[in-house]
């Protein structure tokens, strides 16, 4: 199914798109700092048997290897000057710094044509692991195979990201919370793409109800993308109050869903047919070590990004670089020579009974 390519339906995607930063900007608490992460302890080894720098933060990730687990979550994309530049300088910096990163919800360039050079990424990061990106939403509309192939084939993409989003979609002016079907057309895709169909959530937490039935139509990459960063129910609230629905519904939902740590603790089971990807809430180097330990193969990073990606290339390499130092020390501290010393080792963790109480 193809929809028409109107302007309208750009402008209104590219005002959605724009409204989301400005909110993000301008209202702090959209950032939840729920801290779950520091519910996590590390053990700390007083006698770590390696030296800081022999530490090789490297891991292999899609038959690539990175130069740390960090991969640059999605964050936007359209025909504006500010959305191209913000995707630009995070894929020159993904490509400098040797890290993964995946685009924004690709729609509006399926919508309106005029939008595709924001996601011409494959020059200006010629070896970085890069993902295409695409809402369940726009499934449920009759999207599909086709579509999905396009958006691979324009980025170039390694792998296509399926973002669940249904709080965000029900608190949405223009939402679209109609998701029947949405996991069959998904098993379609996984067996159709000639790359690898990741699902992700959108800040509420992938369960693992969600990750049986995911496996089952042949999906093995989960992004848990719990509650704790980013809350973009808030986000949606102010929108919702500027059209005039002043329900409050979004921020009642502000805190809703499986913490991300809590998520990646619930799938450790599917861990030798899934590779998980944690995200939500992860603010530093410490928290993507304690995500490893818990089991992810990548901690996803996006709201500390944002601003810098609107300035420079330079300052978004300067957060990566400052987030690899403190990840490489963390592993130093934990006595983890290599990315395998620290992956799912629940030994390099305090006891679980320390975790969510107080």
């Amino acid at each position: 199914m193809n929809l028409p390519n109107t302007p309208s339906a750009d402008g209104a995607t590219r005002r959605r798109k724009e409204e989301a930063i400005e909110i993000l900007r301008a209202d702090p608490a959209t950032d939840r700092e729920r801290h779950y992460f520091d519910r996590i302890r590390l053990t700390h080894r007083a006698l770590p048997e390696v030296n800081l720098d022999e530490v090789d933060t490297s891991v292999e990730f899609l038959g690539r290897r990175l130069s740390f687990p960090l991969l640059i979550s999605s964050m936007t994309g359209g025909s504006s000057d500010r959305l191209r530049r913000v995707n630009r300088n995070l894929a020159v910096a993904a490509e400098a710094t040797g890290v993964a990163m995946g685009v924004g919800s690709m729609r509006v360039m399926l919508e309106h044509p005029e939008a595709a050079d924001s996601f011409d990424l494959r020059p200006v990061a010629p070896t970085a692991v890069l993902m295409a990106n695409l809402g369940v939403a726009q499934l449920a509309r009759g999207w599909g195979i086709d579509e999905c192939r396009r958006l691979v084939d324009h980025l170039r993409a390694d792998a296509l990201i399926i973002h669940c989003n249904p709080l965000q979609e029900a608190i949405q002016p223009e939402g679209q919370p109609r998701f029947r079907g949405a996991l069959e057309r998904i098993g379609e895709i996984a067996a159709a793409l000639p790359v690898p169909v990741i699902v992700k959530e959108v800040g509420a937490g992938l369960s693992p109800a969600d990750a049986e039935r995911l496996l089952a139509v042949g999906v093995r990459i989960l992004d848990v993308a719990g509650a704790g960063g980013t809350s973009w129910s808030r986000i949606e609230d102010h929108r919702r109050r500027g059209a005039g629905m002043d329900d409050h519904l979004g921020e009642t939902f502000q805190d809703w869903g499986i913490p991300t740590p809590l998520a990646l603790r619930l799938l450790r089971p599917f861990r030798p047919r899934a590779t998980l990807i944690a995200s939500g809430g992860i603010r530093n180097g410490v928290d993507i070590a304690k995500a490893v330990a818990l089991g992810a193969t990548l901690a996803g990073i996006a709201r500390p990004l944002l601003a810098p990606a609107m300035d420079s290339v330079e300052r978004v390499r300067a957060v990566i670089e400052r987030l690899r130092r403190e990840f490489a020390l963390a592993m130093w501290l934990c006595g983890a020579a290599r990315f395998e010393d620290l992956f799912g080792r629940d030994d390099r963790l305090l006891p679980e009974e320390t975790l969510w109480s107080g």
